[in-house]
């Protein structure tokens, strides 16, 4: 970890000579997500607000409220900001979530995840009709700014289940050769989490059926899942609508039902990763967040898509008697929330296949069949409210990801 600072630090200094096109928000999110998401301009005092220039919902404008941001962020000086990017890797170098030691702990080659073994890369939903399979995709791609078909698998008619990963970058847990600072965005760097949308013709149960008629208004079928949250520059009302969503309401950030039948709530801001946590119903918090330390998750602090931390119109804070917890500061994270009806049991959303554990696992080669049939990476617990977890080998997801790439690009 001290050679791994070092090398950070040397970065850091580097940049102060030239133009560095991406800064973050200074939050505690890791040295490298500081250096590679918002701007830092040296001729000119360092505004780390440049990250909601043009960031807006396309049904409501809030750019006076961007503009009082930026203007409360644009005093900080080259010398506070980087005693602040220096200070967050002190801090990170004493946050070993694992005991373990760094060697064995380091997933991939991503400087921020040098301290785990494990992340919460993403979920994975069943979409049991076809027509939803392929409107939810369009939704997720036209309705949030930034959202993308990473991979997808089946596209070649072997393979009867039908697979796509969705993100807003590389999940590889590297940096991609593409990849070149200062030029590129945080778009095309590694380490995004994804939606894994699955669609098996052979499974005739029915897991969210849309109100009849021109809008849907059918909820979510279950309430384990609050929903999940992602913080994008902006996004697209009228095109849920379109591909059948339920908007359930709009005001300063909007929550929504998927075509499929998952709670979504997007909030108009700019993170490292746009897709932030998966926020759940819990029958009893505190036997939750024993069930997630056990894999561990730890307390991490809670994250916010804009700069005026929950304290605005346009972002909710951090909901009372909550608990936020992430395996690492840098990954996906799971929020945990009360049940509001105590005496009424938490019911299962059957559309989350899985939340998708990716661990470090010395000595597994990840093998998969020359087919590329994937092994099996069904889940294999159940939190207290009822939500299944799988776990993925880091050289399995690896291997997945180039056969898929490979396989996507062949088929378009």
């Amino acid at each position: 970890m001290v050679a791994a600072l070092s090398r950070l630090t040397v970065i850091l200094v580097a940049f102060l000579a030239r133009d560095v096109s991406s800064f973050s928000t200074i939050r505690g999110d890791g040295v490298m997500k500081l250096l590679l998401t918002q701007h830092l301009r040296l001729s000119s005092p360092p505004r780390s607000a440049r990250l909601f220039i043009s960031a807006r919902i396309s049904n409501d404008d809030d750019q006076d409220e961007y503009q009082k941001e930026k203007m409360a962020t644009s005093n900080n000086t080259r010398r506070s900001i980087l005693k602040q990017v220096i200070s967050t890797s002190a801090i990170l170098s004493s946050s070993l979530l694992t005991g373990g030691s760094i060697a064995n702990a380091a997933m991939g080659t991503l400087p921020e995840f040098e301290d785990t073994n494990a992340i919460f890369q993403g979920i994975t939903i069943d979409v049991t009709d076809k027509a939803s399979y392929e409107e939810s995709i369009e939704f997720f791609t036209s309705c949030f700014d930034g959202m993308k078909v990473l991979r997808k698998r089946g596209v070649d008619g072997g393979v009867v289940v039908k697979e796509t990963w969705l993100g807003f970058g590389p999940e590889t847990l590297s940096i991609p050769p593409s990849f070149e600072l200062p030029v590129s965005s945080f778009a095309q760097y590694g380490g995004h989490a994804s939606i894994h949308l699955r669609y098996d013709p052979k499974d005739t149960s029915l897991l969210y059926k849309r109100s009849s008629g021109e809008f849907n208004n059918e909820p979510a079928p279950g309430d384990s899942i609050a929903y999940l949250q992602l913080g994008v520059p902006q996004y697209r009302i009228s095109q849920m609508v379109k591909y059948g969503g339920n908007v359930i309401d709009a005001y300063g950030w909007v929550n929504v039902v998927s075509p499929a039948g998952l709670p979504i709530r997007s909030i108009v801001g700019i993170r490292p990763d746009p897709m932030m946590f998966l926020a759940i119903n819990c029958a009893d918090v505190k036997q939750s967040e024993e069930f997630y330390n056990k894999l561990g998750f730890a307390r991490q602090d809670y994250p916010y898509a804009r700069l005026n931390s929950g304290q605005g119109q346009f972002e909710p804070p951090e909901p009372n008697k909550s608990v936020y917890l992430a395996p690492s500061p840098n990954s996906m994270g799971v929020l945990l929330l009360q049940n509001k009806n105590k005496k009424k049991a938490v019911v299962p959303n059957p559309v989350l296949r899985s939340m998708n554990v990716v661990y470090n696992a010395p000595g597994d080669d990840g093998a998969s069949s020359s087919s590329g049939a994937p092994v099996n990476v069904d889940p294999t617990l159940m939190d207290p409210s009822s939500v299944p977890v799988s776990f993925v080998p880091l050289e399995y997801l690896e291997k997945e990801i180039k056969f898929t790439t490979k396989v996507s690009a062949e088929s378009s």
